[in-house]
């Protein structure tokens, strides 16, 4: 086991954050896994469920058991984890630029093709190894200038070369699932089995340029061009339930699945199925969503988790000066998976989200 300490640009004089890399396994093995935890700071179950793995790949590596390469990142920003404000974690967006830390990563795909049809050699000598070291080289043209642009830099350079991505959050109040490309269903739905997952949300762009999205996305791009080459990254946004969801015992199954996923995955030895995943993958564009037809009070009357029928009433708004009481119905037939934690919202508020079958939407398919 290796730990690095990888330093951010300073922003200010006399204050410096830095990132704490755990590897194990030998440098260049494969498969090589990368796992961070806490990109939106203040979503805290990945954090601990890595820091559980972290404990039984040590125990693993030092009995041999580590055959490829992993990296693990417990704590991926820093920097928001750092913004408290009056007892406050405000860990989703930089608040000196408020961009999301979850957005606006590169979009490699283009500069990639370009850099590969100016080599000497073309079509089918064109592989997984020279698209990586194109991606390394064209990474490192790159300079960031600011906090927020050297923690993206340094995180994304680490996982795009990866043979597996897994980028662990967590919803508002939520059952476990998880956001994956259109072209991976087969290793996504592996995934959904040894996780649990109560829904496996599926595209081929998510829109706004999210951290797991733009790892899949330059292989996706480059096989237009290039049929012969492989979905070569399999990423995932892992969605650990909802924010008050952090305890020893689940984080303790959490890390004990995902070492089961990476046993499978040929990172560790041993042997590993995955069991049935509770639902199959659905369109990201099929999720439905539930709005507050005004402001007032939340009461939710149905369980997270469960299927619903369009029309199912899944709770109440109640308006504490007119007295006004508004039923709030599942829009689509599906899977309800997530719905806001906070009880008092403002009329429009995106409630309670519902994973269909069927493509209801387009364009930009996340929440800023």
């Amino acid at each position: 086991m290796q730990i690095e300490t990888l330093p951010l640009i300073s922003p200010i004089p006399g204050q410096q954050h830095a990132l704490k890399l755990w590897r194990f396994g030998n440098a260049g093995a494969r498969p090589r896994v990368y796992l961070q935890a806490a990109l939106h700071a203040d979503e805290i179950p990945g954090m601990l469920t890595l820091t559980l793995l972290r404990e039984r790949l040590a125990e693993m590596e030092a009995e041999g058991h580590i055959c490829g390469e992993i990296l693990l990142l417990p704590v991926a920003n820093p920097v928001g984890l750092a913004q408290q404000h009056l007892g406050l974690a405000q860990g989703r967006f930089d608040a000196g630029s408020g961009l999301n830390f979850n957005r606006n990563y590169p979009d490699l795909g283009p500069g990639l093709l370009a850099r590969l049809q100016g080599l000497p050699s073309q079509g089918e000598a064109i592989d997984t190894a020279t698209v990586r070291e194109q991606m390394q080289a064209l990474l490192g043209e790159s300079c960031p200038k600011t906090e927020l642009e050297s923690l993206q830099h340094t995180l994304f350079a680490l996982a795009c070369v990866s043979d597996v991505v897994l980028d662990l959050h967590c919803d508002s109040e939520a059952e476990l699932h998880l956001y994956v490309h259109s072209e991976q269903l087969d290793e996504a739905t592996a995934l959904a089995g040894f996780m649990g997952a109560a829904a496996t949300l599926h595209a081929t762009e998510q829109g706004g340029n999210s951290f797991d999205d733009c790892c899949t996305r330059p292989w996706w791009w480059l096989r237009q061009h290039y049929p012969q080459l492989p979905m070569a990254c399999f990423a995932a946004t892992v969605e650990l339930r909802g924010q008050l969801d952090v305890s020893l015992e689940q984080a303790t199954g959490d890390a004990a699945h995902l070492l089961d996923y990476l046993v499978w995955r040929g990172a560790v030895t041993g042997e590993a199925q995955p069991p049935a995943a509770p639902a199959m993958p659905t369109p990201l564009q099929g999720v439905s969503v539930s709005c507050a037809p005004h402001g007032g009070i939340v009461s939710y009357c149905h369980p997270v988790g469960s299927p619903v029928e369009a029309g199912t009433r899944l709770g109440w708004v109640i308006d504490p000066l007119s007295g006004q009481r508004s039923e709030l119905c599942a829009e689509a037939s599906g899977i309800y998976y997530a719905r806001v934690l906070q009880r008092f919202v403002p009329a429009g508020l995106e409630l309670c989200f519902v994973a269909g079958e069927t493509p209801l939407r387009s364009g930009r398919l996340l929440a800023l």
